[in-house]
């Protein structure tokens, strides 16, 4: 079952280093001003979009899989269809990244694949709004 306990809610929250999966280079996209928010809130996003070489000044990588080092967050902007292959991505790598999907981002299959696999998932919540309330 995904993630909604607010204490739980709140110690992904104090994770650092986000991946945004579908990061957009359109300023007032939300996925361009949620990830633009989280970064000036002191995340270490990392944004992820093959067809842009940078965003926000920082390195944009194709995949996840091209991310060097540790994710402690894969933050998804990508259509429900998509989330099946982005969740199998996240499950290939060495960390044990949480894996939010946003507002309106929904595969229970994927979900309920990613939890057996010992992962927590946060399903159709966006980071802004749920960090405004619960850290500020």
């Amino acid at each position: 079952m995904p993630v909604t306990d607010e204490d739980e809610l709140r110690e992904i929250l104090a994770l650092d280093r986000v991946a945004v999966v579908g990061c957009s280079t359109t300023p007032g996209k939300d996925a361009h001003e949620i990830p633009k928010y989280l970064l000036d809130s002191g995340y270490d996003v990392v944004p992820i979009n093959p067809f842009a070489d940078e965003i926000f000044g920082r390195e944009c990588y194709d995949t996840l899989a091209d991310v060097p080092g540790e994710v402690d967050i894969v933050d998804v902007f990508r259509p429900s269809e998509e989330v099946a292959d982005i969740v199998d991505a996240a499950l290939a790598r060495d960390d044990d990244a949480v894996i939010w999907l946003q507002l309106g981002i929904h595969d229970d299959e994927a979900v309920a694949r990613a939890e057996e696999a010992g992962r927590r998932v946060v399903q159709d919540r966006c980071m802004k709004p749920t960090h405004q309330s619960l850290v500020g």
